[in-house]
């Protein structure tokens, strides 16, 4: 059964559990607000499952909890933020808050960030840059979990990429996995105890399986097969060679509080869309997005994120109970 609790009770709560993990009280806010976010824009995967396995971590010294992130200017437009092994969170918020102005003065700019952790729902992230007026793209490496395309060994995580582009109410926001599911999804269903849909992942032996945890120790399968795989090395390029981090058959997971830091890397690109060659942008896309709406059955992705938020606003955020109990516990260890 589900618990409703008013967003910032929601953020509150989060946030005790991870401070009484040894998080700082600076980086247990930052996170709180990215997991209740993702959890009202309906993205389980990446909210309330995950603070568990935070707290793990904060608690063994596998993410440092009182990591400062710094920011160094390494060109006209570029930016270098080292995460410092800590939470992903407080290092995006300072990229994002140094790469907007950046951006606007230069046209285009970037931040490569490095040393970092689990980016959560990263069309979140994007999203804020185009409120701003800007056209945003992100991309990240996560820890291995798919092979290359005709390999037998997990190679690339499932480096998600996530877009969005400014309009005159809510931006439009694009945010995918490279795998055909979200890995995050795959762990919330295991949590629940449930099984996955078929066609999602392989298990240890290379396997197709529906069974939620023989899928987290086996490998995902790529989105688009071969194409996929070949977007994920893009990524990992991007995400991994580009900012110094660990590629991701070299980081740890993010699921537990075993090993060393996974210190895997995100990278943020942001482009000021006046400084492009069409004089009127913000016409142009939605005379693009009326064309996709005109047809029957099309769906504008991320349009559901928008209904999910009005009902989070209006009647609370959701918190299932045995994730409420593992919260709750969190915040007396």
């Amino acid at each position: 059964m589900d618990i409703r609790l008013p967003i910032e009770d929601a953020k509150a709560l989060v946030a005790s559990a991870l401070t009484a993990s040894g998080v700082s009280d600076d980086n247990a806010a930052s996170v709180a607000r990215a997991l209740v976010a993702a959890e009202v824009d309906g993205q389980g995967g990446h909210g309330f499952a995950r603070v568990s396995s935070y707290c793990a971590q904060a608690r063994s010294g596998k993410v440092a909890g009182h990591a400062v992130p710094t920011i160094t200017q390494r060109g006209p437009a570029m930016l270098h933020v080292d995460a410092g092994t800590g939470f992903a969170y407080p290092a995006l918020d300072l990229a994002i808050d140094k790469l907007v102005p950046l951006a606007r003065e230069t046209g285009i700019a970037a931040a490569a960030i490095s040393a970092s952790h689990h980016a959560g729902q990263m069309g979140a992230h994007v999203e804020r840059i185009a409120r701003e007026g800007l056209i945003a793209l992100m991309l990240a490496n996560t820890p291995a979990a798919m092979a290359p395309w005709g390999g037998n060994k997990a190679l690339f995580g499932t480096n998600p990429i996530a877009f969005a582009a400014p309009r005159q109410n809510d931006p439009l926001v694009i945010d995918l996995s490279l795998s055909r599911a979200a890995r995050g999804k795959i762990m919330a269903a295991s949590k629940r105890g449930e099984p996955i849909p078929e066609g999602w992942a392989l298990d240890h032996d290379g396997q197709p399986t529906t069974d939620a945890k023989a899928a987290l120790g086996g490998m995902m399968i790529p989105m688009g097969d071969a194409k996929g795989a070949a977007l994920a090395l893009m990524v990992e390029i991007l995400a991994a060679s580009l900012t110094g981090a660990n590629y991701s058959y070299e980081a740890s997971s993010f699921f537990d509080g075993d090993g060393p830091a996974p210190q895997v890397g995100q990278t943020l690109i942001a482009i000021d869309p006046a400084r492009g060659g069409s004089t009127d942008f913000g016409l142009r896309l939605e005379a693009l997005i009326g064309e996709i709406e005109a047809q029957s059955g099309a769906r504008l992705p991320g349009t559901r994120r928008i209904a999910a938020r009005a009902k989070a606003q209006s009647e609370g955020v959701a918190v299932p109970a045995r994730l409420m109990e593992e919260i709750e516990a969190a915040t007396r260890s």
